[in-house]
């Protein structure tokens, strides 16, 4: 997280008041007192993605207010915590622990007790735990509600100068290049009978250079944006077509957390080229079958047809071609 103060307002600066016409119908409060106090139950905390100013002022009453705070790593919210003068019991909640976890939870739930959920950065379940825990207390007629505030993925869309909605957020791609490549290859299918929209993905920087040039490989070399360290002291958002990004991180090596924004298929290519692009994919890590039954799966074509054009494309002859 970034070390930078927040602004200082100016001098003898003061909020300005309500409008004079503005219904007092219980539709502005006091910045620290949201509507009725403090709300029991569970409450997702969205928190900075990388300074610690970016923080509502409701998101701090509501830590104030906690009987219980859950993180996905008590160090990292200490620090936030700490910043603000914010004195609360903590407990980890993370992927490993919240199957276990949830009935603890529930059952402070049911007294009547204020448990905040926090994860390390930004809106909490976004590629994050507390899954699992909101449908258990959903389920059994508990309060959940939240506190709006920073994520990163919006923040890269809006930042990317591509098109903003409609858009699909993917969070993590597959860590492993074959999983990865069938997943693109399937949002790419997707597209052919009718998705359009921007595409966002998070991606761990020593994987960006990899899963850019796979997306190129399975999407076309269409416009994108990178944004790494984003509201941090290096924040940088680095926009071009996919290949050109590719090849750039492969020859600089990102640092940092990353957000990934790709912009909507334009008006489809020749069914030929687009298959060529699949199968080349998919051989460079499949064995011919291996790569001819995941193209025909993802594009729906015939595997006769996908199966002859990968022989054209290895310059192997056609005499072994598999029936329909």
């Amino acid at each position: 997280m970034s070390s930078r103060p927040p602004d200082d307002p100016p001098p003898g600066a003061t909020p300005p008041p309500p409008a004079e016409d503005a219904p007092d119908d219980g539709s502005l409060h006091p910045p620290d007192h949201p509507p009725g106090g403090i709300p029991s139950g569970l409450v997702l905390v969205s928190t900075p993605i990388g300074n610690l100013a970016d923080i509502a002022l409701r998101a701090l009453a509501t830590l104030r207010a906690a009987d219980l705070v859950l993180c996905e790593d008590t160090r990292t919210t200490a620090r936030l915590l700490t910043a603000h003068g914010i004195a609360a019991r903590t407990m980890a909640l993370h992927e490993h622990n919240e199957n276990a976890r949830t009935a603890q939870v529930l059952a402070l739930l049911r007294q009547g007790r204020r448990v905040a959920l926090v994860s390390d950065a930004g809106t909490p379940l976004v590629s994050d735990p507390g899954y699992r825990l909101v449908r258990a207390a959903i389920a059994e007629g508990l309060p959940v509600s939240g506190v709006p505030g920073a994520n990163a993925a919006l923040m890269a869309l809006t930042l990317s100068g591509l098109p903003p909605h409609p858009f699909l957020f993917q969070g993590f791609p597959p860590p492993r290049q074959a999983a990865r490549l069938s997943a693109f290859a399937a949002l790419r299918a997707a597209e052919r009978a009718g998705l359009s929209a921007t595409l966002v993905w998070y991606e761990a920087p020593h994987r960006l250079a990899e899963t850019l040039a796979d997306l190129a490989a399975t999407l076309g070399d269409r416009p994108a944006a990178v944004a790494r360290e984003l509201t941090k002291r290096f924040e940088e958002v680095r926009r071009g077509g996919l290949a050109s990004l590719a090849a750039h991180y492969a020859a600089h090596a990102a640092r940092g957390e990353i957000c990934l924004v790709v912009a909507p298929a334009a008006d489809e290519a020749a069914p030929e080229a687009d298959l060529d692009a699949l199968l080349r994919a998919a051989l460079a890590t499949h064995r011919l079958r291996e790569a001819v039954a995941q193209v025909a799966a993802a594009t729906g074509l015939p595997r006769r047809q996908v199966y002859a054009r990968a022989l054209a494309l290895n310059g192997a002859p056609e005499a072994d071609s598999p029936s329909a």
